[in-house]
């Protein structure tokens, strides 16, 4: 009977310390990371960030585990262009929590600092940036550079929150349909217009050509115009009844009493 109770007792025994061994223990995860709050130890360990794997705690303490790894948020809110005019935005922010300050970040922000911290820092440098350009701006040329500006300002507001901010990217811009089609219509009518502006410049170059190539040859006829004197042309003259004469082919060849150029009769 004795020998009962003592089984009984150490397997009770034993289940109790399996029981805390359990509650003592915490795995951390892959791309994972822990925070350490002592209960009657000062509160948040602010020294340590706790790594991936397996840790023994004492059982009146907690872990908070975060993770550590990129993470994505996506925003899609209206906001006003510098003319007033509303505008739907959709973005998308790639962020991490720091490793090494997660302990002030659970500290300061808590395990919500998604709402609390990211999103509002998103939401106001995207007001911030659009509230610059105008509709037309926003549609056509600059969308680059204001998803580079909403990065560069939400990295700042970011920057002491124990948040790194990795990037951000302009999913996409929704005009109101009238807005947008006004905007289309005037890019179509200035591009119009500068195919016209090419169309004349090109016209115009061309003419400049051709003027430049009859003066030329204008010039050159004058030229050949005053070196042609009598004394020349008889001289070609002779030099052609000459080349012609030594021709096999049957001809009567006439030399003019006065000009003295050949006049061909028959072959």
């Amino acid at each position: 009977m004795r020998r009962l109770i003592l089984l009984i007792v150490g397997g009770f025994a034993g289940l109790m310390l399996l029981i805390a061994l359990f509650n003592m223990s915490v795995t951390i995860g892959g791309g994972e990371a822990g925070v350490l709050f002592r209960t009657f130890g000062g509160g948040i360990d602010t020294e340590q960030t706790y790594g991936e794997g397996f840790h023994i705690i004492a059982p009146w303490n907690d872990m908070y585990v975060y993770e550590v790894r990129q993470q994505e948020v996506k925003e899609q809110m209206n906001v006003l262009s510098s003319n007033g005019l509303e505008i739907q935005v959709e973005l998308s922010g790639w962020f991490q929590p720091e490793y090494a300050k997660l302990p002030m970040l659970h500290r300061e922000k808590g395990t919500d600092y998604l709402n609390r911290v990211v999103r509002p820092a998103a939401r106001s440098a995207t007001r911030s940036v659009i509230g610059r350009y105008t509709p037309e701006e926003i549609y056509s040329s600059k969308r680059d550079a204001i998803q580079d500006e909403i990065f560069a300002e939400t990295k700042e507001i970011l920057q002491d929150q124990y948040v790194q901010l990795n990037e951000i990217l302009v999913r996409d811009i929704t005009l109101p349909s009238t807005l947008k089609a006004a905007i289309e219509n005037k890019l179509k009518q200035e591009q119009e217009a500068l195919e016209y502006e090419y169309r004349l410049t090109k016209a115009s170059r061309e003419a400049e050509r051709q003027r430049i190539d009859a003066e030329g040859k204008a010039a050159a006829n004058r030229i050949l115009s005053a070196s042609l004197t009598d004394k020349v042309l008889q001289e070609k003259g002779i030099q052609a009844t000459l080349e012609l004469a030594k021709s096999d082919n049957t001809k009567v060849i006439v030399i003019g009493d006065k000009s003295g150029m050949p006049l061909i009769l028959g072959q």
